[in-house]
Order: C-alpha cells, then sequence, then structure tokens
C-alpha cells in the first residue's frame, strides 16, 4: 500500500483534502494527515474536520501567529522531522499557502516526491505572498495537478513540461466538494434562520494588500456600507480583519458574522444574490453557484472566470465596486459551462497519485 503524507493548514485545504481523501481510500492509498496549525481558531479549523468528516490529523504542529517568513521556517522544520520517522513515498499539498510552500520544501530537501493540487495559478502580482509560495511549489512539485487550462499553459510557458515532472490537468477538487456537500448543506445548515436576511450579498475580506492597507480598507468598507443601503450585505469576518477594523476605527454598517463553517457557507452562496470578495476560492465558489462575483483586487488566478463574464476585477475603488453590482443586477449568464472538470477532479487525481 502506497503511503502518502498529507500538509494542510487553512481553511480552503480543508475542504479540498475532505474531497481527495475520500478518494484515496478508495484506491487503497494511506495517507497520513500534518495539520500546522495556521488556522488555529475552531470556526476556521476544527469545524471544518468534524462537519466534512476528514480523517483527524496524525499531527497537530500548532504554528501560527509569526511573520511569513517565520512561520515557514518553524513549519519546514517540523514537517522536516516528520517526514524522516514516517518515510512516506509522497507529500501532498495543496494551494498556496505557507503550509504549502514548508510541506513541498521538506519534502524536496529529502527527495521525497511532491505532489502540488492546484498547480500553475498564476496572479502575475509577485506582492502577494501567494503568488511567491504557488510559484516555488510548482518548481520543485513532482506531480502538477491542474484544476484549468490556462493553469497548464502557465507551467508550460515556465517550461516545467520539459522538467520531469509530470503535468496533469484533472480539474478542481473544489467543484467536487461543492457537489458533494450542496445536499448536506440545506439539510444541516441553520445559517439563514441565524441571520434573518433572505435577500443580500454575501462578501469576505481578507486579503493582506487589502486589510493591511488603510485606505483600501476604508474604500471597501465604504463601497459595501454603500451597497448595503441598495441591498443587505453579509459578511463572515476572519478574526484578524476583526481587529484591524477595530484598530483603524473603520465601522461596518452592514452585518458581520463571525467565520462560518463549509455547510452555512454553501447555504449563503446558494441564497445570496451576488458574491463581494477578494477570495481566489470565493470567485469559484460562487461560480459553481450560480452567482456573479464582484473581485476586490486588480488580478485573479481564475481568467477564466473573467473571459466569460462571471466575474468582474473591481480592485477597491468605491464607484468600480457599485458600477460592477449596477452591471450584474441586469445581466443573465451560462453558469453550466465546463469550466473545472464537472466533479471527478478528486478521482483523476486519486489515480495519478497512487501511481507515482
Amino acid at each position: 500500500m502506497k503511503k502518502i503524507i498529507t500538509v494542510v493548514g487553512a481553511r480552503p485545504q480543508f475542504i479540498k483534502a475532505a474531497t481527495l481523501s475520500r478518494q484515496l481510500r478508495l484506491v487503497d492509498v494511506e495517507e497520513r494527515i500534518i495539520h500546522t496549525g495556521q488556522h488555529y481558531d475552531a470556526n476556521m479549523s476544527d469545524i471544518f474536520f468534524q462537519e466534512l468528516e476528514i480523517p483527524k490529523p496524525a499531527f497537530k504542529l500548532q504554528v501560527h501567529g509569526l511573520t511569513h517568513g517565520a512561520m515557514t521556517a518553524r513549519m519546514l522544520e517540523e514537517i522536516e522531522a516528520i517526514l524522516i520517522a514516517q518515510k512516506p513515498e509522497g507529500v501532498l499539498v495543496y494551494g498556496d499557502t505557507n503550509s504549502t510552500l514548508a510541506g513541498a520544501l521538506a519534502a524536496a530537501k529529502l527527495q521525497i516526491p511532491v505532489i502540488h493540487v492546484e498547480a500553475g495559478l498564476r496572479s502575475f502580482n509577485m506582492a502577494m505572498p501567494e503568488e511567491i509560495n504557488r510559484i516555488l511549489t510548482d518548481r520543485i512539485s513532482d506531480l502538477l495537478l491542474c484544476p484549468t487550462g490556462n493553469a497548464v499553459k502557465n507551467l508550460t510557458d515556465e517550461g516545467m513540461h520539459l522538467s520531469s515532472a509530470k503535468i496533469v490537468m484533472n480539474g478542481d477538487v473544489m467543484q467536487d466538494a461543492y457537489q458533494f456537500y450542496a445536499a448536506n448543506a440545506k439539510l444541516r445548515s441553520h445559517i439563514l434562520r441565524k441571520t434573518g436576511v433572505n435577500r443580500f450579498i454575501l462578501a469576505t475580506v481578507h486579503r493582506q494588500n487589502n486589510i493591511e492597507n488603510p485606505e483600501n480598507l476604508r474604500n471597501i468598507v465604504k463601497a459595501l456600507n454603500d451597497l448595503n443601503k441598495i441591498i443587505p450585505v453579509v459578511m463572515p469576518i476572519h478574526p484578524r480583519t476583526r481587529s484591524i477594523l477595530a484598530h483603524h476605527y473603520v465601522l461596518p454598517e452592514f452585518m458581520v458574522i463571525d467565520p462560518v463553517s463549509y455547510l452555512d457557507m454553501i447555504m449563503l452562496l446558494k441564497s445570496c444574490e451576488m458574491v463581494v470578495t477578494d477570495s481566489g476560492g470565493l470567485q469559484k465558489e460562487a461560480f459553481f453557484s450560480g452567482k456573479f462575483c464582484i473581485t476586490l483586487r486588480d488580478e485573479t488566478e481564475w481568467v477564466e472566470l473573467v473571459e466569460n463574464g462571471f466575474n468582474t476585477l473591481a480592485g477597491t475603488v468605491p464607484e468600480d465596486i457599485l458600477r460592477a453590482y449596477d452591471n450584474f443586477s441586469v445581466q443573465q449568464a451560462n453558469f453550466k459551462l465546463n469550466l473545472y472538470g464537472n466533479g471527478r477532479a478528486a478521482e483523476i487525481a486519486a489515480q495519478e497519485i497512487n501511481n507515482l
């Protein structure tokens, strides 16, 4: 039986792991999970393992609350020790977090094959820590599992097709997760009753460039306050974002709620009229839900959503955000397009991992 170590540490990775872990069991791959602790709040971490029935982590590192360099270094040191003891045949990492890069580096230096889910994504903005993480992780990976044709093209443009790495377009495991858990969400989520809203915009803000830049943060809150006068805005808020809002005396006039579980987020997505976010994952989940998305950034990794008219890049200028809302309010689109694999991404990924 093939044995792999999976490294996770942030909310989106827990959701992706739930989907792929299920498929790995079906192909008889032994998986042990390292939870780095990057997201340590119970609402950001523990509830996802319980709700999504992810195997309990074999190792919990509790590395959080540090600078990017210190966090990555601490994770690298602790993951390396685990890999030396466990001797896996592969290390599986997801996305673009510090946990991703630390897991990949630890494995590569020990000459253990690295498997990168969501390989090839590029924002072409090197000011984003995530962009640095994803580029470096791709460069040292042995199996590059790409969610889109654009991701494959990015890797080819960078010459990765000339390396020994295997590039596979398997689709997006987040679509698998959304399809699998959507029915459960309707039965088990009570978020709509708790919030008491029916017609609303769903908003999230957490990117470093938005929450740590006071001007960007004020502009975003102003835009959301203005939108709230037209239609209620509901924002599940990251603990760090809440703290920064208070520090800068920025007052939201819309509904701010604690972080929500994945099933609650699905219900909010299915019930909202539109999404406003700076999250990469939520841009796709808006599409899965059949909702237009206004992205609070000047670039996106998910360019196919913009190209097909499902998403618009509004940045942080309030007038641009409001204009995007007005435009989407009168538009229609075909959300049935097959952009992300139609729910087979994890199955294909598991087969590729088993064949390593």
